[in-house]
């Protein structure tokens, strides 16, 4: 597929739905610094695997609030690589186990968090302690537990804390929010939305290791349509039900392959879901009201989303890059002391419900979420 050609990482009007979080009255220092000084605020990546190499480092060549300033790396090559490739001085290079020296250089404003998921709790709270604002990728973390370390870390430093939810910044899925927000169509009555891939990459990647993923497709791209469903409908689930299936039970021995999952809505609204790990690549959701209906297909991927409506309209706009509409918005938010619409606590919700949904599959049963 030629606008995905690296991994299953790069396929992947606005409405603030998720919970306002906690406002940083007067104290968001680096941020204020940064505005007063007219400059843009530093980034420092965490984590420099494929998603950091091919779109978040190339993305913040082209942000308007944001420059990339240095790298948190494991691994001295890469380390060397960057520094050539961007100009990174050698105080602004760090790995993991100096980031409390983060609190020591002022070009750093924020941490964007892009190690495995069963890691971002550990860095983003290093980061915090260090002073630091933090973007993490999504999924938020592997638990709720870890979810909520996170929020409490950065709310104990006065830092705020997002997450990448970069569909979020686009106006195809903007578009349907709106659509839906709006009633063009009347009450949403159904959401179907699934993400499948097929995930092409040796047992050794850390995909396939619970101890690092937190689980797999659900945790990776099922995220997408979970969140999808969320941000059209503006509610949380209250009942989710989920069964798994695996074709390939040595593979995905510890992560799950392929999962349905159905979810049902305080208005009423149901819900139906999808997501493999073994299936060709489909991103995709569909709204459907009383008198008509939306959809996005593609909707999850980097470019090239666009839909249609019953009406016969298209739903399609000029692409942007999302790395860099998220953290433009991230760095507005910290300059001007405005909620992320992707603060920690949407990463929280996500994880609740994929954890019920986990539960459902164990149990055979239907998960209340209060």
């Amino acid at each position: 597929m030629k606008a995905f050609p690296q991994s299953r990482r790069e396929f992947i009007r606005t409405a603030a739905l998720a919970g306002a979080s906690v406002p940083f009255i007067g104290a968001l220092t680096s941020g204020a610094r940064a505005a007063d000084a007219g400059r843009k605020l530093g980034f420092a990546i965490c984590g420099l695997g494929n998603l950091s190499t091919h779109q978040i480092a190339p993305a913040l060549q082209t942000t308007k609030n944001c420059r990339l300033v240095g790298i948190i790396t494991g691994t001295p090559a890469k380390a060397a690589a960057w520094k050539q490739q961007y100009g990174i001085p050698d105080n602004c290079i760090y790995n993991y186990d100096t980031m409390d020296k983060l609190a020591d250089n002022p070009d750093i404003d924020v941490v964007y968090v892009v190690t495995p998921n069963a890691l971002h709790a550990e860095y983003t709270i290093k980061a915090a302690k260090a002073g630091k604002h933090v973007l993490t990728e999504k999924p938020m973390e592997a638990s709720p537990e870890k979810c909520q370390e996170m929020i409490d870390a950065c709310k104990a430093a006065n830092r705020m804390l997002a997450v990448g939810y970069r569909s979020r910044f686009d106006p195809h899925n903007q578009e349907c929010i709106r659509l839906a927000r709006e009633k063009v169509f009347g009450d949403l009555r159904v959401v179907e939305a699934g993400f499948e891939i097929h995930l092409d990459q040796p047992p050794s990647a850390w995909r396939f290791h619970k101890a690092l993923a937190g689980g797999g497709a659900l945790m990776d791209v099922g995220i997408y349509a979970l969140q999808a469903t969320r941000y059209i409908t503006g509610e949380e689930p209250i009942l989710v039900s989920g069964t798994e299936t695996k074709t390939d039970a040595v593979k995905f021995a510890e992560v799950d392959e392929t999962i349905v999952w159905h979810m049902k809505f305080p208005s009423g609204v149901v819900a139906y879901c999808s997501t493999s790990y073994n299936a060709a690549v489909c991103g995709r959701y569909k709204g459907v009201a009383d008198r008509g209906w939306f959809e996005l297909n593609p909707g999850f991927y980097y470019t090239g989303n666009r839909g249609v409506r019953s009406d016969g309209q298209e739903i399609r706009f000029p692409q942007v890059d999302q790395f860099a509409a998220e953290m433009d918005d991230f760095a507005d938010c910290i300059m001007n002391n405005k909620p992320s619409r992707v603060p920690g606590e949407e990463g929280l919700r996500d994880l609740k419900i994929i954890t019920a949904i986990y539960e459902s599959i164990r149990t055979g049963q239907t998960v209340k979420l209060g």
